[in-house]
C-alpha cells in the first residue's frame, strides 16, 4: 500500500470530494501544504469553501480530471472499479487509496488518535468528546460526521497530538484505522448491502477493538449481547458503561427538563457520583454522553469540567435540530436512517412540547429498507402521523422491487396514518394544509428530506 509522508506535501486527488469526510479530511492536508483536488457529481456548501480556499473542483467524474502530476488518489467507499477516474488512477499506475485507509494514515500522526464507533450515536458522541476536549485546551484536530457549531463545521485543524475521529463500520473502514483510545456504542444490524448478518458486524467490531494497544483503553456499552465475545481479542484496558451497577461507569435517577433534556447521577468506578444535565434531547443520549465522559475520565481529564463542557453541547446539525416555526408548529428535522434511531427520535419527540407528531420519512437505500421493512414500520407508528417520501437511493442502483409503498401497507396494517408522495413539493403542500397549531413536525432520514421543512420555513 502507498504511504503519504504527511509532511513531505504532495497532490491528493480525491474521487467524491463533496461528502462531509472527504472534505473535511482535504482541508486537513490542505492546511498542512498539499495540493489538492477533487471530483463530485453536485456543487454543495463543501465543494465551494474548498474551492474558496484553493482547491481544483471537478463537477462530474470523468477520466481527463485525472492529470499527471497527481501523486496519489483517495476515492470513497461509494466508488466503484468502473468508475472513470478510478480506471484512469489505475491506467496511470497513480496509488489509489480508499478513504478509510487515508484516514488511517492520518491517524498514525498523532500520539493521542481517538475514534468513536457503534451502528447509532458516533456524531453525537464525537461531538461530545469535542467539547470536552476543546474544554480541556488540547487543540485537537477533529473530523465529525456532522456540522458542529462550536467549530462552524465539519473539521477542525489543530496542532497537537489528540485527534478525534468518527469510525465507521461499513466495508470494514474502521479496520484500517490506528486509535489508541476507542468507543463502541452498540452494535446491530446495519449495511446489509455489505455485511452478511449480524454476526458478520459483531466480527468486525471485534476487530476493530483488536486494534487498540495494549497501554490503550476500550470503552464498550456493557448491555451489547454477549460483550465479552467483542472484547476478547484486545489487549487494551477494557472500560463498560450502562444502565445498571454491574458496570464501570452507570446511570440512576434519570429524569427530563420540559424540553425534553435529560438529567441523571453519573457512578464512577472508585464510588463518586456527579450529577450530569445534558443540552441534546433523548434518552438515547445519556448512553452517548456516559460514553465521552467514560473516556474522558480514564484520559485523566477533570470529570466535573468534562460535565460541564458535554451540557453546554448542543449536538451537531441534524440531530433533532430546532428549524423553525411555522406559527405555532415546531419543525425539526433529524438523520435518523434506522429503526433503532426512529424509535430513539420518536421517543425524544414525545417528551418535547406538542400536540400531534407529523414524522417525515425518506427512507435510505433499498436494501435497508428491504431487511428491515417491518421493523420501519414498527418505528414508525410511534409517531401520530407518517409521510413518505420516495427512497433515498445513495450509493444504489438496484430497487430490489421495493418502495415506500410497501413501507406505507406495512405501517397502515398497524392502524397508523400514513401518505405517501412522490415529490417534496406535494408533501409540503399536503402538511400546509394538514397539520394543527401546537403540532410538531420532524423531517426523518439520511437523505435531502432537510429539505421540505426549510422550504415550509422560506430557508
Amino acid at each position: 500500500m502507498y504511504e503519504i509522508d504527511f509532511h513531505k506535501p504532495i497532490h491528493i486527488h480525491f474521487i467524491g470530494i463533496g461528502g462531509i469526510s472527504m472534505s473535511g479530511l482535504a482541508r486537513i492536508v490542505m492546511q498542512e501544504g498539499f495540493t489538492v483536488s477533487g471530483s463530485d457529481n453536485a456543487k454543495g456548501e463543501l465543494t465551494e469553501e474548498l474551492e474558496k480556499n484553493g482547491a481544483t473542483i471537478y463537477i462530474g467524474q470523468r477520466a481527463s480530471n485525472i492529470t499527471p502530476d497527481i501523486d496519489v488518489a483517495v476515492y470513497t467507499a461509494a466508488i466503484r472499479e468502473n468508475n472513470p477516474e478510478f480506471k484512469a488512477c489505475q491506467e496511470q499506475n497513480i496509488p489509489l487509496l480508499s478513504r478509510a485507509e487515508f484516514l488511517g494514515q492520518l491517524m498514525k500522526n498523532y500520539k493521542y488518535p481517538i475514534a468513536v464507533s457503534g451502528t447509532h450515536g458516533k456524531t453525537t458522541t464525537s461531538s461530545l468528546m469535542s467539547e470536552i476536549l476543546l474544554s480541556n485546551d488540547t487543540d485537537p484536530t477533529l473530523s465529525i460526521g456532522g456540522i458542529l457549531k462550536s467549530i462552524d463545521g465539519n473539521v477542525r485543524i489543530g496542532h497537537s497530538d489528540y485527534f478525534l475521529t468518527e469510525a465507521c463500520e461499513y466495508t470494514n473502514s474502521f479496520l484500517s484505522f490506528f486509535p489508541k483510545y476507542g468507543i463502541i456504542l452498540n452494535i446491530e444490524a446495519d449495511h446489509l448491502d455489505f455485511f452478511k448478518d449480524l454476526d458478520d458486524i459483531r466480527s468486525s467490531f471485534r476487530k476493530f477493538a483488536a486494534l487498540l494497544p495494549e497501554d490503550g483503553i476500550l470503552v464498550i456499552n456493557g448491555e451489547i449481547k454477549n460483550v465479552e465475545e467483542i472484547t476478547a481479542d484486545t489487549n487494551a484496558k477494557i472500560v463498560t458503561f450502562g444502565i445498571n451497577g454491574t458496570f464501570d461507569y452507570y446511570a440512576t435517577d434519570i429524569t427530563y427538563n420540559e424540553s425534553g433534556y435529560p438529567r441523571y447521577v453519573l457512578h464512577t468506578p472508585d464510588g463518586e457520583t456527579y450529577p450530569v444535565s445534558l443540552n441534546v434531547i433523548g434518552f438515547h443520549n445519556v448512553y452517548n454522553s456516559m460514553a465521552a465522559l467514560a473516556l474522558a475520565h480514564q484520559m485523566k481529564f477533570d470529570l466535573a469540567g468534562a460535565i460541564e463542557a458535554a451540557g453546554r453541547c448542543g449536538g451537531a446539525d441534524r440531530r433533532f435540530e430546532v428549524k423553525g416555526h411555522l406559527g405555532s408548529i415546531t419543525v425539526v428535522d433529524d438523520y435518523a436512517h434506522h429503526p433503532t434511531e426512529i424509535k430513539a427520535t420518536l421517543n425524544a419527540a414525545q417528551k418535547y412540547p406538542h400536540s400531534e407528531i407529523w414524522c417525515i420519512f425518506q427512507p435510505h437505500t433499498y436494501s435497508r429498507t428491504k431487511a428491515l421493512l417491518t421493523d420501519f414500520a414498527d418505528a414508525l407508528c410511534m409517531a401520530d402521523h407518517v409521510v413518505l417520501a420516495e427512497i433515498y437511493a445513495a450509493r444504489e442502483t438496484d430497487t430490489l422491487g421495493i418502495s415506500s409503498k410497501d413501507l406505507m401497507k406495512e405501517i397502515e396494517k398497524r392502524g397508523t396514518d400514513c401518505h405517501y408522495f412522490h415529490t417534496f413539493s406535494e408533501i409540503e403542500n399536503f402538511l400546509l394544509q394538514s397539520c394543527n397549531p401546537n403540532d410538531l413536525l420532524i423531517t426523518m432520514g439520511a437523505g435531502d428530506v432537510v429539505k421540505i421543512g426549510e422550504s415550509l420555513l422560506g430557508l
